[in-house]
């Protein structure tokens, strides 16, 4: 369980790391290409959401801080729930990641995120 913990938890640094960095073919390998981004009112293909990360003005560049955190991992065999603070220059975010391990690789296979109220 804490091999798949810490490959869960390496597959969100680089979802971090793409945020952070704008940058899509970064964080498109993470995601199943039939994932689904979730926003209350929002639904976005997987295309549509990466084309909006990469046209967005990009944290690094602006100097914004790397302040994205892991709140909470849950794993049941080959299904996983990650919920992440993500605080990005246009709001803060808590982002729910779902995650399927198919052929022993794990996948986001859906992201639910709303403004955090916290």
């Amino acid at each position: 369980m804490d091999t798949e913990k810490r490959q869960l938890e390496t597959m969100v640094n680089e979802y971090f790391q793409g945020l952070h960095t704008g940058n899509a073919e970064r964080l498109a390998p993470l995601f199943h290409r039939d994932c689904v981004l979730k926003a209350p009112g929002l639904r976005r293909t997987l295309d549509e959401w990466l084309a909006d990360v990469a046209t967005r003005p990009i944290p690094a560049n602006i100097g914004h801080p790397e302040d994205y955190r892991i709140l909470q991992v849950e794993l049941a065999g080959n299904q996983a729930m990650v919920k992440v603070a993500c605080p990005l220059p246009h709001g803060n975010f808590t982002d729910y990641l779902g995650f399927l391990r198919e052929d022993g690789v794990w996948k986001i296979v859906n992201k639910m995120y709303a403004p955090a109220t916290d």
